[in-house]
């Protein structure tokens, strides 16, 4: 078969030299089938991407976008000085942190679960997908009713069991606000992560785990030695997607707790400068510093994921 491949080439001279020409043939082949989805990428969001990072090198206005002078890095420099940014990104990153550590653990826990042969597993794989299924706007709006003070449910179940002595404010407190964000973004995201595990289980030769049980394995060592190193790939994939998630989080928080400083993303900051204070070279400078935080993040994952797998 290599041999007829290699004939395909119609060039003269050793096996090497066609193979590299059949190589070459090949990327160039790629590159013609990539090349549509390239350019429509490039329009889509390389565009966007260029005009904000101009518009951040300058003092335009939102109620003039045509009058507008350069003005270098020097919202750049702004931005570096302002605690309400600071504040900003350290709430993502808090958020981040917290929200997907939870998931991961969580999910991990329903994976495992739903990957046990029982009856009505199809159906109950289904109803977890629920709350991933519906859509962030509306989870968050539900949520806020259920956390309100007067009319909210949550309190009133506290109140019942006596772990609380008066209704709490979940929302407009700055002591539970970042709390009730992360429970209702665990709630929402936990199936997406439960999802790409259990599809990491389900790869796992069944052979691995009879081989274990009969050599008497404790199934919590199965676990740590067996069962995690097989699913780290999905596992880091799983990590990274909701990573790069949370990091951008907008609509969520925004829903609940709108432009609270305490709860304030760097999505919502950008947002605020751009729309309500219409300021488009700063929060566009904003903009531009959640692009590169989440860039560099995502550059950092690839290494550790390339290095891992060296090693």
């Amino acid at each position: 078969m290599a041999t007829a491949f290699e004939a395909g080439t119609n060039e003269p001279g050793p096996p090497s030299r066609r193979r590299s020409a059949l190589s070459r043939q090949r990327v160039r082949a790629a590159w013609l089938f990539l090349a549509p989805m390239l350019v429509v990428l490039g329009l889509v969001a390389g565009w966007p991407l260029l005009r904000t990072l101009w518009f951040a090198l300058t003092d335009a206005s939102l109620a003039d976008l045509d009058r507008y002078e350069f003005v270098g890095p020097l919202n750049f420099l702004y931005l570096s000085t302002d605690p309400d940014w600071w504040r900003a990104v350290r709430n993502t990153l808090v958020f981040t942190f917290v929200s997907v550590s939870l998931e991961t653990v969580l999910g991990m826990m329903i994976a495992l679960a739903l990957h046990t042969r029982f009856r009505g597993r199809g159906l109950l794989r289904a109803a977890v997908l629920i709350p991933w299924a519906i859509p962030t706007v509306v989870s968050a709006k539900m949520w806020a009713w259920m956390f309100n003070d007067v009319f909210g449910i949550v309190n009133e179940l506290l109140l019942t069991v006596g772990a609380i002595a008066a209704p709490i404010a979940w929302t407009a407190s700055p002591d539970t606000a970042m709390a009730a964000i992360i429970i209702v973004d665990v709630w929402k995201t936990t199936p997406f992560m439960a999802l790409l595990l259990l599809a990491g289980l389900q790869m796992i030769p069944e052979e691995i785990y009879e081989a274990a049980r009969i050599d008497g394995v404790n199934p919590v060592e199965v676990f740590f030695r067996v069962t995690l190193p097989l699913i780290r790939p999905a596992l880091v994939v799983a990590i990274v997607f909701r990573t790069l998630d949370a990091m951008r989080i907008f609509d969520l928080v925004y829903v609940m707790t709108g432009n609270n400083r305490t709860t304030m993303s760097m999505s919502i900051y950008a947002r605020q400068q751009l729309v309500d204070f219409q300021d488009v070279g700063y929060g566009s400078a904003a903009a531009a510093m959640l692009f590169a935080i989440i860039a560099v993040m995502t550059v950092i994952y690839l290494m550790a994921i390339r290095f891992g797998r060296e090693a």
